[in-house]
């Protein structure tokens, strides 16, 4: 059965089905064939109680702030900031590449409006300034990813959502791993520009005047960070209502910036829409999907077959690691979300493993499945916004933190408290 539900699956991909589509049928496939009763005649209730799921909402919301920021201009005064405070590291912007995508992760909550955004900033300095266009490239896709680990991450939400895992507890515990990464992308940052100065570009100094007076444009997005992710700890918000303070606080500096008008809000809202659109419908052939997965006995099949393999717990998370590895490079991460987390989540309980800790895990997992070939959805992006060139240049420059991504999940496996201690010492 499970032989059968890959082969269609992948068969579908292969045609070029879009994901949403291909999960829809991949369920109605199944509960034709395996299923003794109509499944598909409970996928109106489903996609009602799916759409209107109150935790759901903060979805638009997030993305709506997102948008609003970057119509807002808000973002490329961070990056000017930022530029002042980490250009005299080795590798000049390509740190601020990643610190800003860091602080921009902690609003937007999706990895590929964090690429798009930084890169939009970002890719006009290559030349300008000397720097190595595929490393250079490379940074933006990676430091892009840092959108669904640092809190406020919409993949969270849906992780929580689908495996009954508390958001919050979530969002502490992806704090010191998403900051931890963002550290070693530095580091792999100035190991090249060590091993081959060339790729650093022009230097960029700054004194302390410049970086004190650069610190306002810094603010914005900490003061969003703390209004959301703040009033969740505080007990003041669900992380749907702090979605919502979230975009509130974004309209206001938007109006303080001069930059709130209704064109710009249609312009936020349009977009919101489309995304949402995008997510909402693939969400709900994910979950159609997972219910025909249950009622058919597949996910218990799965659970008893690797559970049954005599395996110890870490020896089968590795394996399952390697899994997901593969799987990541020919599947779109949300899709990949939706349909691996439900399936793949009870064997972990079962074997032992805390679903915080996993989750995060998961999340790394996803990082990685952005930046690896041939579905790596940032390279894409990245190669759109560089309007020009060969799609190898992303591929390469991606490729040394696709290697850092394997220590940051070697260092999560060997030590479960990068994740777990935050959360450990609030509930």
């Amino acid at each position: 059965m499970l032989s059968k539900t890959l082969l269609i699956l992948l068969a579908l991909i292969g045609l070029a089905v879009p994901i949403a589509a291909a999960l829809g049928w991949l369920g109605l496939i199944l509960q034709a064939t395996d299923s003794p009763m109509p499944l598909y005649r409970a996928i109106s209730d489903m996609a009602w109680q799916t759409g209107t799921d109150f935790l759901l909402v903060a979805i638009p919301m997030f993305v709506l702030m997102g948008e609003i920021l970057l119509r807002a201009g808000i973002t490329e005064r961070m990056y000017d900031g930022i530029v002042k405070w980490l250009g005299w590291l080795p590798g000049g912007l390509m740190h601020s590449n990643i610190g800003s995508s860091a602080l921009f992760a902690a609003t937007s909550g999706s990895s590929v409006a964090t690429a798009a955004t930084i890169g939009t900033v970002a890719v006009p300095q290559i030349k300008k300034r000397g720097y190595n266009e595929s490393l250079f490239l490379g940074t933006i896709a990676a430091g892009g990813t840092l959108g669904i680990l640092i809190p406020p991450s919409i993949n969270l939400i849906l992780y929580g959502l689908l495996t009954n895992t508390s958001v919050p507890e979530l969002y502490l515990a992806g704090f010191l791993p998403g900051f931890l990464l963002a550290a070693l992308f530095m580091l792999t940052i100035i190991a090249a520009c060590i091993l081959r100065p060339a790729m650093g570009g022009e230097p960029i100094r700054s004194g302390w005047g410049e970086r004190l007076r650069a610190l306002p444009a810094l603010l914005p997005p900490l003061g969003i960070f703390l209004v959301v992710v703040g009033s969740i700890y505080a007990g003041l918000a669900t992380p749907t209502e702090a979605a919502a303070l979230g975009v509130v606080t974004a309209m206001g500096l938007a109006l303080a910036n001069g930059k709130l008008s209704l064109d710009m809000m249609r312009q936020a809202v349009e977009g919101t829409m489309r995304t949402t659109a995008m997510i909402m419908l693939i969400i709900i052939a994910a979950v159609f999907l997972n219910f025909v997965l249950s009622i058919i006995g597949l996910t218990q099949a799965l659970t008893d077959f690797v559970t049954g393999l005599g395996w110890s717990p870490m020896q089968t998370m590795l394996m399952i690691v390697a899994v997901l590895i593969l799987i990541g490079c020919f599947m779109e991460t949300l899709s990949m979300l939706l349909t691996m987390a439900p399936l793949i989540t009870p064997i972990v309980v079962a074997l032992g493993f805390d679903p915080v800790w996993f989750g995060i895990l998961l999340m790394v997992l996803l990082e990685t499945a952005l930046i690896t070939p041939p579905i790596g959805i940032n390279l894409y992006v990245v190669q759109g916004i560089r309007k020009g060139g060969n799609m190898n240049d992303v591929i390469k420059g991606a490729l040394p933190f696709v290697i850092t991504m394997f220590v940051m999940l070697a260092l999560l496996l060997a030590f479960p408290q990068l994740a777990l201690w935050l959360p450990s010492l609030v509930y």
